[in-house]
């Protein structure tokens, strides 16, 4: 039968399993197919309830072809169809893949930056090179970029992803090294995608957005693991760190608006029926399942390449502060990882290797060490995990573990996930206020408008910190070095 979605927020069963860990029995729905699993403390689970989030999550487990659990991580709050912070697996038989456990923001990611430079270098020059960065890289909403591509020039940025980029100088040989997936997902296919979505991507490269996509300045304020931080360069408090927060921008939120729709003509077509229409998918053997993989491939591709004309130009607002090559200063990836992404790969599950196709929404990949997706640099300690908090907070550096493929599908969370929405935030909280109060504690803001620091207001988010605690006490992802903002830059 066809599931009437209410709009109160329903009182669901919870059973806590311990400190940190919870499930919604299979048994509370007849069409649950899997049961659902939280990680996250008492405080986390409370803002879950206030919400959909684990509705959304018990919808996600009734979809055909789900392997073990429904998964919802410590930063989860409510999302278009999954939760954001959820993750799911289905199976190439029965199972479905669903642009709705992707997001609209295709491959939304993180890349770490690291530097030689310390606070007591860098302190003096921090508004001059938050200027830098404000004037080199363009943001914001509908945000044009520098690059005016012809239409072979996106079809190869679309395809090749992040080596297009090193191939035409914006970047060093080892970058595409330290990315997920090498920086290009080998499936991608220009011709699946739209014309829409293509002139939509054709100005946007190398721009960073709007709304919690962000470049900051950050230093090392904790070493919690000094060997594995060793490993990853990180090799002391008040090192310069830069990280880059953004997606596929308008790209791929048409790719997902494209599919979604040809999706719900489909579920309507062959009687397909869904607990949430946000949840919109194809039988992973249907070929619209096929074309919304290659598709999403190519904004995944773009994304990467995105984040790597920024780099190059924090490469150039580096070099113009300092007057020194940024080789010398050490400027290299540490890691880039995907946040909104869904990957063809096995899984351990009832002691046979099984593949799947995980939906990671809002959820970051923790492979464990000796993964064969991992760079040769990192086999000895495992995937590094990036998980960012608010302009005002802390961010994390984390890798990977085995029991993450035990218990998440190699997976963990992505941020400090929302405490209220943009609509609230705004009511809340005026812009130019907290450019002030983050001033006051050493913080400088750019942003071509206040409302999107309203939007993005500290208070807006959850206590990052509990986040990435969670995580670490649940095994799926362990700490390594925690860093405090200095300059941010926001669309």
């Amino acid at each position: 039968m066809k599931i009437k979605m209410s709009q109160r927020i329903p009182n669901i069963p919870l059973e806590q399993v311990n400190k940190h860990t919870w499930t919604i029995p299979k048994t509370y729905r007849p069409e649950m197919r899997a049961p659902c699993v939280i990680y996250a403390d008492k405080q986390l689970i409370q803002k879950m309830r206030t919400d959909r989030t684990l509705q959304q999550c018990v919808n996600v487990s009734t979809l055909p072809g789900i392997q073990k659990h429904a998964l919802t991580l410590p930063d989860g709050h409510e999302g278009y169809g999954f939760p954001i912070g959820g993750v799911a697996a289905f199976e190439h038989e029965e199972g479905v893949i669903s642009p709705g456990g992707v997001g609209y923001d295709i491959n939304c990611g993180v890349r770490l930056l690291r530097t030689n430079l310390t606070i007591q270098d860098f302190k003096d020059k921090i508004p001059r090179f938050i200027d830098t960065l404000f004037k080199l890289i363009p943001s914001g909403l509908g945000s044009r970029g520098k690059l005016r591509l012809t239409q072979h020039e996106l079809d190869e940025v679309l395809e090749n992803g992040v080596s297009w980029a090193i191939e035409k100088g914006y970047g060093w040989p080892e970058d595409a090294e330290f990315c997920e997936e090498e920086g290009c997902m080998p499936e991608a296919n220009s011709q699946k995608v739209s014309p829409t979505a293509k002139k939509r991507g054709a100005s946007q490269l190398g721009t960073l957005g709007s709304g919690n996509h962000f470049l900051e300045i950050e230093a090392v304020d904790e070493i919690h693991d000094p060997a594995v931080s060793k490993t990853l360069n990180i090799t002391q408090p008040g090192q310069i760190m830069m990280l880059i927060h953004t997606g596929s921008r308008g790209y791929g939120h048409q790719v997902c608006g494209d599919y979604l729709r040809i999706m719900e003509r489909l579920a309507h077509r062959h009687r397909i029926l869904l607990p949430d229409r946000e949840l919109a998918c194809a039988p992973l053997s249907y070929p619209e399942a096929d074309d919304y993989y290659q598709a999403m491939s190519t904004a995944c591709n773009f994304a990467w390449t995105n984040r790597q004309i920024i780099t190059h130009w924090v490469r150039q607002a580096l070099q113009q502060t300092f007057q020194t090559d940024p080789e010398d200063l050490d400027l290299h990836i540490v890691y880039d990882v995907a946040h909104n992404i869904a990957k063809k790969e096995e899984h351990t599950i009832d002691g046979k290797r099984i593949p799947v196709v995980v939906h990671r929404k809002g959820a970051t990949r923790a492979f464990p060490p000796n993964h064969p997706k991992i760079p040769n640099a990192y086999k000895n300690i495992g995937q590094p995990v990036l998980i960012p908090g608010s302009m005002g907070t802390s961010s994390w550096v984390l890798v990977g573990t085995p029991k993450a493929m035990e218990l998440s599908f190699g997976s963990t969370a992505h941020g400090a996930g929302r405490l209220m929405s943009r609509r609230a935030a705004k009511r809340q909280y005026w812009g130019g206020d907290i450019v002030k109060q983050l001033k006051a504690e050493g913080i400088i803001v750019r942003a071509m408008d206040p409302k999107t620091v309203a939007e993005e207001a500290p208070g807006a988010y959850k206590d990052v910190d509990a986040v990435v605690e969670v995580s670490h006490q649940v095994g799926i992802a362990t700490k390594v070095a925690r860093l405090v903002p200095l300059g941010v830059t926001k669309g």
